[in-house]
């Protein structure tokens, strides 16, 4: 009888690395498919927004910051990048029992080991980028939306 990939035993999922992804490749889904596979549905839609968020700076480098498409375009790649790293800082925080107990249920533990010191500089950077990237998110739109505002009264007024 031949040993083949599908007989194999599903290897243990590490809090570490699902923290890493969601920090580094998070805004594309990678730590969705880390844990969930191939087949998981929000891990394909992961990638959408953060196109059309990147398409949004693009149009600023090319159009400058006039351009009115990239105000509505550009927040879209804030909040997934931050709600990405809200996931890792999620994955990192997570007690190892409750972990396994939800990613690695019904696998031989005996080889497990504790998520350590790599997980928490994960959640650091996770809460120091995302922070950053929400905070710059929230005012970027916030200036964008009062200075069209200013703009559509000057036109009214005249």
């Amino acid at each position: 009888m031949t040993d083949t990939l599908a007989d194999a035993p599903p290897s243990l999922r590490s809090k570490t690395v699902a923290t890493w992804l969601a920090l580094l490749a998070g805004p594309l889904g990678a730590h969705r498919f880390y844990l969930y596979g191939w087949n998981d549905v929000w891990a394909w839609l992961h990638p959408l927004p953060t196109l059309v968020g990147a398409l949004g700076l693009r149009r600023v480098a090319e159009f400058g910051l006039d351009d009115q498409l990239s105000w509505l375009l550009i927040p879209v790649l804030g909040f997934m990048v931050a709600g990405t790293m809200l996931q890792a800082i999620v994955y990192g925080l997570m007690p190892d029992e409750r972990w396994h107990a939800r990613y690695n249920a019904g696998r031989d533990l005996r080889t497990a080991r504790p998520s350590g010191w790599a997980a928490i500089i994960g959640v650091i950077l996770a809460l120091l980028v995302g922070a950053t990237v929400l905070m710059s998110t929230i005012a970027f739109s916030g200036q964008r939306y009062f200075e069209y505002q200013v703009e559509e009264a000057r036109k009214l007024s005249q």
